[in-house]
């Protein structure tokens, strides 16, 4: 059984930074792709990055490239999203996610519907 466990949570004002983290268990965690993704009261869940198991892929949706990182230590399980210059509409509860199959590529992974796992989630508050 594969289990997600996000901290990292935090509230920050206009232009601030948050860092979350993301320990996987339950699986091989270097042959999977890692995301995450973001979800506010009232609306669907949304795609924020991903990474390939190998960490030399990366994918982001165009609202946060440039601001967003996400990476990874495949030796502690773990990934990270490193978001700065926050805005106060990226309010939100973030959710680390992870394919059910190690052939889902980091580009696939910007849809709800290829995650096989979810963390509990954690909550970003962006003051303005």
């Amino acid at each position: 059984q594969v289990q997600l466990v996000e901290t990292g949570e935090g509230s920050v004002q206009t232009g601030g930074s948050v860092r979350l983290s993301c320990v996987a268990s339950g699986h091989t965690f270097s042959l999977y792709t890692m995301g995450w993704f973001r979800q506010t009261p009232g609306k669907e869940r949304e795609f924020v990055a991903a990474i390939s198991g190998s960490s030399n892929r990366a994918f982001y949706a165009n609202s946060v490239k440039g601001r967003f990182t996400i990476s990874r230590d495949n030796a502690l399980n773990t990934v990270y999203l490193q978001m700065d210059s926050l805005k106060p509409e990226e309010t939100a509860v973030y959710y680390c996610a992870a394919p059910r199959s190690p052939s889902t590529l980091s580009q696939e992974m910007n849809v709800p519907s290829r995650v096989g796992y979810w963390g509990q989630g954690t909550q970003v508050t962006v003051s303005s």
